[in-house]
C-alpha cells in the first residue's frame, strides 16, 4: 500500500470517529438546509443591503421555494474606508473597505431572538489615477464584501441550526 493511500484512509476514520458530519445537504430531516427554507429575510437599508438580501436569498434558498415563515432575519450593514501605502505625494495607492453586518434570527411564533452576531470583512482595492478607474475598483470591492458577509452569515446560521438539531435529537 502507499502512504499517500494510508494517509487518507486514516484521516477518513479519523473524521468519521470525531462525529465529522456535513452541516448542509439533504442527507437527513433537519438539516440547516431545511431551516433556511423557513427563514424571512427583512429589508436592509441602502444599495448594498439590497444587494446583501439577494445574495442571502440565493445562498439560503438556493432557488428553491420559501417555506412558511418560523423565523426572521434582521440585519443592519455598517462600513468604513481606510486609505493604505500613501505615497511621498500624499496620494493613496490602496484601500481597505470594511464592512460588517450585525444580524439576529427571530422566532416569529414567540418573538423570542434565537441566534444573533456579527460578520465582519476586510477588502483591498486599489485607488488609481483615474477617479473613474478608482470608483469601479471600490464598487468591486463593496461587492465582494457582500458576497462574502452573505457566505459568512450563511455558515453561521448552518452552524446555530446544526447545534439546535443535536440537541433535540
Amino acid at each position: 500500500m502507499s502512504y499517500k493511500f494510508s494517509a487518507v484512509l486514516l484521516i477518513g476514520l479519523l473524521l468519521s470517529g470525531c462525529g465529522f458530519r456535513p452541516l448542509y445537504g439533504n442527507h437527513t430531516i433537519g438539516t440547516a438546509s431545511s431551516h433556511f427554507l423557513h427563514i424571512e429575510i427583512n429589508s436592509i437599508k441602502d444599495r448594498d443591503g439590497q444587494q446583501l438580501r439577494n445574495e442571502l436569498i440565493r445562498r439560503l434558498y438556493g432557488g428553491n421555494k420559501r417555506l412558511a415563515t418560523t423565523y426572521r432575519l434582521n440585519t443592519k450593514l455598517n462600513e468604513s474606508i481606510s486609505s493604505l501605502a500613501v505615497q511621498k505625494n500624499a496620494f493613496a495607492t490602496r484601500g481597505n473597505l470594511i464592512k460588517s453586518a450585525v444580524f439576529s434570527l427571530i422566532n416569529t411564533d414567540t418573538g423570542t431572538k434565537q441566534f444573533s452576531g456579527t460578520s465582519r470583512v476586510t477588502v483591498s482595492y486599489n485607488i488609481l489615477n483615474s477617479e473613474f478607474a478608482s470608483l469601479l475598483s471600490e464598487k468591486n470591492a463593496r461587492e465582494r464584501a457582500v458576497r462574502e458577509l452573505s457566505e459568512d452569515i450563511r455558515v453561521r446560521l448552518g452552524v446555530h441550526f446544526d447545534r439546535v438539531g443535536r440537541s433535540k435529537g
